[in-house]
């Protein structure tokens, strides 16, 4: 397939594509259009194929979903492999994907600052591992308060209410793998919702 054809492939997709990110985090089309500052029948058109997909719509769905503009819309990689690093700042934290597919298991490095203390336990569907590489991690499962040290891994439910952070003098550096229906946080916190806490 030529280059050319790959890209007319990608816009004919976007719509059905973005139905697909929004249901399988279980997102409703009020629940997207609030994040991302749009109303739910401009969403449903979109995903419906009566709206063209323009920038000025589909930034605000990137910024959304915690994806790049490429991952949204299935951009063609015309041959190159290689994932497009592009670190984000989340809630003080660095957040680099180390992933493009936006459904099955997502792998992302965190640069972790010191935090005094534990912030809001959240809990969202699947599971999550995590591997310290640098630094130590202050993990809160449930009414189980770790520290984890460079080497150490943890895996556990994300249903169950949580929380990490940095510890120690340093800031701590994770690796962290999780399926899609675990970036979607369920939260009450409208601050918290509305600085895009798709990442703890």
């Amino acid at each position: 397939m030529e280059a050319n054809d790959e890209l007319a492939a990608a816009l004919e997709g976007i719509g059905p594509r973005l139905q697909q990110i929004r249901t399988r985090r279980g997102m409703t089309l009020a629940e997207v259009a609030e994040l991302a500052g749009t109303s739910a029948s401009t969403i449903s058109r979109l995903e419906g194929g009566q709206r063209r997909a323009s920038l000025e719509l589909l930034f605000p769905l990137a910024r959304a979903y915690a994806l790049s503009l490429d991952d949204l819309v299935g951009a063609p990689e015309f041959g190159d492999p290689r994932v497009q690093l592009r670190p984000r700042s989340r809630n003080g934290r660095i957040v680099i994907p180390l992933t493009r597919n936006p459904g099955g298991v997502q792998a992302w490095k965190m640069v972790l600052p010191i935090e005094p203390g534990p912030g809001t336990l959240r809990t969202h569907d699947g599971s999550e591992w995590l591997y310290v590489l640098a630094g130590s991690v202050r993990l809160i499962v449930g009414k189980r308060d770790l520290v984890l040290e460079a080497g150490e891994v943890a895996e556990f439910d994300t249903r169950t209410p949580h929380w990490f952070g940095g510890v120690g003098e340093t800031p701590a550096e994770i690796l962290s793998l999780f399926d899609r229906s675990g970036t979607r946080v369920h939260i009450t916190d409208e601050d918290d919702l509305a600085g895009g806490a798709a990442l703890k």
